[in-house]
């Protein structure tokens, strides 16, 4: 697991911001990491230009879930990190799920497809390909053929995933997606859990839920312990995973500038800063 924790790190999948200068989220809040699970793909770059193939071949829906897997392929083949993480991932299924219960994977549109793929081809199970609009599309275990939906009366389902946060897309779309086929997700495998209530919540609609991969301590301590975060980030993170807002809502009232600065840097910024100024999200007006 140090590995997969170290290739977080190398591929800025899992990146911490320099001392002082917490990212913005697009919700207008801040924090001092941001997860990008995809770039495990190998890179940023080659996650991004794999996300733009997709955007590309989606709505050719009978098509991508085999176009996917190739490039999936062509990628395991010549990339270690992205190798090693699917092997990872398909050792930690074999040893945590009864693989002969399971009659088909899913994932979904889109980072999901980074993994789910070719995880369902080595595994040798059909696949189910998810799309936001709640529509499916089945592949054959070799790929070669898929067909729209028909019904899968009371099969059972493993949904693969890059991440959960707090379990929304699988209640919006996952969970009634596979539903519709007459098909249940009973189990969920992620590789990056946020450690927001996402596995929580599953478990408690009776998924089995998994995780290669805990955004906590733990985690900090490791990367501390290899020499890629530094003690103050480490202590910033520790402090962030304990109490985000309380922790967030210190860093403002102790860097008075940070808001006014954000205020007149780039657009994307501007545009989250003020959704934090009008939503007062840290409570600052009441301070």
């Amino acid at each position: 697991m140090s590995n997969l924790v170290s290739y977080l790190f190398k591929t800025n999948a899992f990146k911490v911001c320099p001392e002082g200068k917490p990212f913005w989220y697009t919700s207008g809040k801040i924090g001092p990491y941001f997860i990008n699970t995809h770039f495990l793909y190998g890179s940023e770059e080659s996650s991004v230009e794999f996300l733009k193939f997709i955007d590309l071949e989606k709505e050719n829906k009978l098509e991508i879930s085999k176009k996917i897997l190739d490039k999936c392929l062509s990628q395991y083949n010549s990339n270690n990190i992205y190798k090693e993480v699917v092997d990872e991932m398909v050792t930690y299924i074999k040893n945590n799920i009864n693989l002969e219960e399971v009659d088909y994977i899913s994932g979904g549109e889109r980072r999901d497809w980074f993994f789910a793929n070719i995880i369902a081809y080595l595994l040798k199970k059909p696949f189910i390909s998810v799309f936001k609009d709640l529509s499916c599309v089945i592949s054959t275990v070799d790929f070669e053929e898929t067909v729209t939906s028909k019904n899968l009366d009371g099969k059972k389902v493993l949904h693969i995933a890059d991440l959960v946060t707090e379990a929304s897309s699988y209640v919006r779309a996952w969970i009634p997606a596979v539903q519709s086929l007459g098909a249940e997700i009973v189990w969920s495998v992620v590789v990056v859990d946020r450690m927001q209530g996402g596995n929580d919540r599953l478990k408690s609609l009776g998924i089995d839920a998994h995780s290669l991969v805990q955004i906590a301590p733990s985690m900090f301590k490791q990367a501390l312990d290899m020499g890629i975060i530094t003690k103050e980030q480490n202590d910033m993170l520790n402090k962030f995973f304990e109490n985000p807002d309380k922790t967030m809502k210190e860093f403002l009232l102790e860097h008075p500038n940070f808001l006014e600065e954000a205020l007149h840097s780039d657009e994307k910024t501007v545009v989250r800063a003020r959704l934090c100024i009008e939503g007062d999200l840290y409570g600052l007006n009441n301070k």
